[in-house]
């Protein structure tokens, strides 16, 4: 079982999404939240259920239909950011 560690830029992902979504749906904006925290949690037990990412070395986790969760397996599990899936990447 590995540590799933947030990298600030990630919370930062999420936080702006998470903003955007309030504005419209504020229960959606939590049950949104919660969604992505316990996908990102099962990378613990699973950490290769994501596939092999665009850029080298990591791996990308599709948590909802639109956004990606991109991370790194190493001693830990790096989430790296949330990206919407219509934004080019990398």
């Amino acid at each position: 079982m590995l540590i799933v560690d947030w990298t600030e830029d990630a919370l930062e992902d999420l936080d702006l999404i998470i903003q955007y979504i309030f504005e419209f749906h504020p229960v959606s904006a939590y049950q949104f939240e919660d969604h992505v925290f316990q996908s990102a949690q099962k990378l613990s037990d699973h950490p290769y259920m994501g596939i092999a990412g665009r850029a080298l070395g990591t791996r990308e986790l599709l948590v909802h239909p639109n956004y990606w969760l991109t991370y790194e397996v190493t001693d830990v599990i790096s989430i790296l950011s949330v990206i919407h899936t219509r934004k080019l990447y990398p």
